[in-house]
């Protein structure tokens, strides 16, 4: 029987296509959402139906927009969350007759999850659910909602005084860790490569031009490696982070990163919690997108004529290009990635 998706969840996918909703933060407030609405009207009577309509609805949004990541990403956190919730739910119930052993440890009651995970029925109705859930989605809300700020505010321990930072593009990440590190350091000086054909790194430039005490220089992305020897950090947004700890970034991003190993510069990727996600390069139908050629080679031109002009909009960064990730809850490795997806996701839940 094929799935049919619920009016709201066409109505994103119609905003995302038609650019009425844009920017990973903005998409994946709207996908929770559209999560909460589901758990809080629609009639599932146990765990094992709830998380048979995320699936469905998570499948239809991975299919509509693969490069969407943060889609399914929210989905899984939402899946782990239910089977959390479900097993304290369930282990409370069973060890509720028993006085000595009302109040479980933290401890305990995470070793009999892991132990019981095999044979957990889910279909069995568990009273509370529904309210264990949505108080939790408000956590979730609460660290969407902030992630932002905590990464900001790590700004002082990465940029200090008279240094040079390079950037490409405009990332709303990098533009508030940027501000955050201009009020707190002096003489800054930061090249922002445009980023062509889009040049968005004429909005980042504009944007920081405001502020006192920093020297903003924009550069044509073919002059990244003849400015890189200058620069003391690269700091970068990305798309989404891949398990291996690579990137799906901007296009440029790839270039920017193989001149600063050439030049043994630090690369800093601003990545917060929700764009980590389970998938590997290899596993994606549709890594990339291709945008209009129009801005590289006029269409009515005589080069366009003889030549065929792709205009991919992502680039991938392999992990050993990159130095390190700042995300809401610190600094990691790309190395550590791997560990932050077992904490997000649960494994069953990694093949939607």
């Amino acid at each position: 029987m094929k799935e049919q998706p619920l009016k709201e969840v066409t109505q994103l996918i119609h905003a995302i296509k038609v650019g009425l909703v844009e920017g990973s933060y903005s998409i994946t407030n709207k996908t929770l959402d559209i999560f909460k609405y589901i758990i809080m009207s629609k009639s599932w009577q146990n765990a094992d139906a709830l998380m048979q309509i995320v699936r469905a609805q998570c499948r239809i949004l991975q299919a509509a927009l693969p490069q969407e990541t943060v889609t399914s990403n929210i989905a899984r956190r939402i899946l782990k969350l239910t089977r959390e919730e479900f097993d304290l739910l369930q282990a409370k119930v069973q060890h509720f007759a028993d006085d000595s052993q009302a109040s479980l440890s933290l401890h305990k009651l995470v070793t009999q999850t892991s132990e019981s995970n095999v044979s957990v029925d889910y279909s069995v109705p568990q009273k509370g659910l529904r309210e264990a859930l949505l108080d939790h989605l408000q956590e979730v809300e609460t660290e969407l909602e902030t992630s932002s700020e905590n990464i900001c505010v790590q700004a002082e321990e990465h940029i200090h005084s008279s240094e040079i930072i390079l950037t490409l593009g405009h990332s709303r990440s990098v533009e508030n860790f940027l501000k955050r590190a201009i009020k707190k350091r002096q003489f800054l000086t930061i090249i922002v490569a445009e980023c062509a054909p889009a040049s968005r790194g004429h909005n980042l430039a504009a944007s920081l031009a405001g502020e006192k005490n920093v020297e903003i220089i924009v550069i044509p992305d073919a002059a990244i490696f003849a400015m890189m020897s200058r620069v003391n950090k690269v700091i970068i947004g990305t798309h989404s982070v891949l398990a291996n700890g690579g990137l799906r970034a901007a296009c440029g991003a790839y270039t920017v990163a193989l001149a600063a190993k050439h030049y043994s510069v630090p690369v800093i990727v601003l990545a917060p919690m929700y764009k980590l996600s389970p998938l590997h390069l290899c596993e994606q139908d549709a890594f990339n997108m291709v945008g209009c050629a129009e801005d590289v080679i006029p269409y009515d031109s005589i080069p366009a004529r003889e030549a065929k002009v792709y205009s991919p909009m992502f680039d991938y960064v392999p992990p050993e290009l990159v130095t390190l990730f700042i995300s809401n809850t610190g600094g990691h490795a790309p190395s550590y990635v791997y560990r932050l997806l077992t904490e997000l996701y649960h494994p069953e839940d990694l093949e939607i």
